[in-house]
Formats: C-alpha cells, structure tokens, sequence
C-alpha cells in the first residue's frame, strides 16, 4: 500500500491506494478524518462498491443465480491504481477481472479522484460499464470525522436551509424495515450525544437533504458534506459512544428485510446501460 499528500496552503489530504481511501484532511495541524482505531471501527473513508450496506441474507441475485456479498461490496478491500498526480489531485482506477467477476459478474471501471482546493476537498466518482450488458450497481461514500458525540451538533439542510425535520427509513438488524419516522429538528439542527444511534444509523431518502454540517456545542461549524445524491446516511457505531460521526452521501442502500428480488430489483440501484458513464461528486469542506 502507498499514500498520495495533496496540499493546498495550509490545507492538506493524504489518500490510500487500499481502496482509493481517503485517511486523514488538515487545515495546519488539525485532523478531521477519524484515524481508523480498530478499538472503535478500522476504517476512515471507505468507498462503497458496487453494493452500498447489506443484501438479505448475504446474497445477491443476478439473472437468477446467487452470489454471496457482504456489506457495502468489496471495492474498499481492494487496491486501486493511481492515473493520475497533481499538487493538490490525484486519481485512482480499479477495473473488473477475474477476482471480482467470481463474485460480481458484471464488467465495470471505477475511477476514484479527489481535488483539493483550499478548504474544500472534491471527491469524484466515474462508474463506466465496458460490458454489452446493464451494469447494475450502487456507490457510496463513507467517510468518519472526529467528534465528541456529547458536545456535538448536526444542521441538516436542503437548498441552504436548514429542514423543519427529516424522515427516517428505520433500520432493523443491519437491513432496513418498512417502519418510517419523522424526525423534528430546530431549523435543521440536532444535538447528539451517545445514545443518538442507538437505532443504527439515520437513513434518510428522496433527495430530503443536500448538507450535512457538524457543528460544536456552541453552533460554530467544524465542517460541511455537500452532495446531489438521493440517500444520505448519518452514523456512528451503536452502543460505543465512538469519538467519530459520519455523514455518507449514498447511490444506494441497504436491502429491506425480506427482499428476495433481482439485482435490478434492489432499491436505489443505478443501472447503466452499456458503453455509458456515471459521474457525480460530493465536498467536505472544513471550517
């Protein structure tokens, strides 16, 4: 494994070959990214591919024939080649081969990039389907920044506003169930503490929200997560009062309980006609 030092003044980024991941930002000598404690949870910024959560019972079903798969698919496992280096950019391919058509049998090239410019990292994604079939997939994002459950707030918002309150798709154990809740919020913001995600993580659809910020106790923002994506997913681990929150800008999601339809069939799912691109991006943007 290698790791790419993006800079820009003050600002910088280091990004992992291992998964395209992104494992630390700094504005000077301040880390916002969660450092991967395994005491908590291994990770930092995970990219989610070509499955983002869980499938019912393991498995997926493609053209009537099962596949095991576990959470959020197996791009973050796997080493990506670098393209591309700038200063301050970088970007990282992982293409299908006889490793994942075993599992996933569907051709694919997944281009990772991040764009530093002052304070604001610019995470690209470019999903192309090679094949003569529909590629079928899901991609998310994951990424953990450091926090104080306890003296931590959220501002959940939509066109620059802050919402009224947001409907939650409520997990069960590790899929999500038919039960939804509304969730009120004082001008879109939320005070945690370590029982917030008791229930798992928020889970919340249909383009309700396009920022996420994290704020201190006393409301002074400590960074922003903007995206265009349908789903966004608010977490921290149940039951640990970890010192990280993250706010994960989703092209999918988990299965609900039950489900035993087709890939295609999945909630969420993207299907990419062949010979054709997906793009989109998101920001963090530190304060």
């Amino acid at each position: 494994m290698s790791e790419i030092l993006l800079k820009d003044g003050i600002y910088q980024a280091v990004i992992n070959d291992h998964g395209a991941e992104l494992r630390s930002f700094k504005k000077g000598d301040k880390e916002y990214m969660w450092q991967a404690d395994p005491a908590f949870w291994a990770r930092t910024s995970p990219v989610l591919f070509p499955f983002v959560g869980a499938v019912n019972e393991g498995k997926f079903t493609y053209k009537g024939t099962d596949y095991p798969m576990g959470q959020h698919g197996f791009a973050r496992d796997m080493d990506f080649t670098l393209v591309d280096q700038t200063d301050n950019s970088c970007t990282y391919v992982l293409e299908s081969g006889d490793e994942t058509l075993a599992k996933y049998p569907l051709p694919f090239k997944l281009t990772i990039g991040y764009q530093l410019k002052e304070d604001t990292l610019t995470i690209l994604w470019k999903v192309e389907n090679p094949g003569k079939e529909p590629l079928e997939f899901s991609i998310g994002a994951h990424p953990a920044f450091n926090c104080n459950l306890n003296t931590s707030v959220i501002r959940i918002m939509k066109n620059g506003l802050g919402r009224p309150a947001f409907n939650n798709s409520v997990f069960g154990k590790g899929l999500l169930t038919a039960e939804k809740k509304d969730v009120p919020l004082d001008d879109g913001y939320m005070t945690l503490d370590e029982h917030s995600f008791d229930g798992d993580a928020f889970v919340i659809e249909d383009g309700q929200t396009d920022c996420v910020e994290l704020l201190d106790a006393d409301r002074n923002k400590v960074l922003a997560v903007s995206y265009t994506s349908p789903l966004v997913g608010i977490w921290s681990p149940p039951g640990k009062n970890a010192p990280f929150l993250c706010i994960e800008p989703w092209y999918g999601r988990a299965d609900m309980e039950g489900f035993h339809g087709e890939l295609s069939d999945r909630a969420w799912n993207n299907t990419l006609p062949a010979g054709s691109i997906f793009e989109e991006t998101y920001t963090i943007r530190v304060f």
